[in-house]
């Protein structure tokens, strides 16, 4: 096996709630700008521990999330090593193949790889992601009348395929991106995302 993390997702964009690109529907603003984020909470890649670390990508969807051509920057968190960030990239740019490679095939055009201080909370529900100087969200999750949190199960697209979203709304998200050609966003009561994953190969 080349890799085996798991961890929890945050992810946060400019669409509506609900997101229609989890439906394959395009986007409510016909393009999207969005932080998905991951944190690793226990991971092997080629035999380098990766636990620990936060992996995020800043970016922008043309139009339709499965016709691709997404432009990313990504990002990790700085306290990785030089060994550590290699084997994470290696994972999210679909290298390694798996489960998230189809993922990474949606992505046409990397505008860099940042090392930066990044922030990862979850908590009770509640989410919080800070990247450096660059992006911030904060998270809150949808109760269905069980207490329980509203869940999106089987959807047709998934940043965390075979786990079960968390529906949520951000109640900010802001990214300072302009400099890399993201756009900068500064929004709130928009679409945001939760969720467990579990990837190997």
């Amino acid at each position: 096996m080349s890799y085996d993390v798991q961890g929890r997702l945050l992810e946060v964009c400019n669409c509506n709630v609900l997101c229609p690109c989890w439906i394959g529907e395009d986007p409510d603003n016909g393009t999207c700008d969005s932080i998905i984020a991951y944190h690793i909470d226990r991971g092997m890649v080629e035999g380098v521990d990766v636990s620990g670390h936060t992996f995020g990508l800043l970016v922008f969807i043309p139009g339709n999330v499965l016709e691709g051509k997404w432009k990313a920057l990504a990002v990790i968190d700085d306290q990785t090593t030089e060994e550590q960030q290699q084997a994470i990239l290696k994972v999210w740019t679909g290298q390694l193949g798996g489960p998230i490679a189809d993922f990474a095939g949606l992505i046409s055009d990397v505008v860099g790889v940042e090392r930066v201080p990044i922030s990862f909370e979850v908590a009770g529900g509640q989410g919080h992601i800070k990247v450096g100087s660059l992006a911030e969200a904060e998270l809150d999750p949808y109760v269905g009348t069980t207490g329980a949190a509203t869940t999106l199960r089987d959807s047709v697209f998934s940043t965390i395929p075979g786990s079960a979203a968390y529906v949520s709304k951000a109640r900010s998200f802001k990214r300072v991106t302009e400099q890399y050609g993201l756009r900068n966003v500064d929004i709130s009561g928009y679409n945001a995302v939760q969720g467990d994953f579990h990837f190997q190969n």
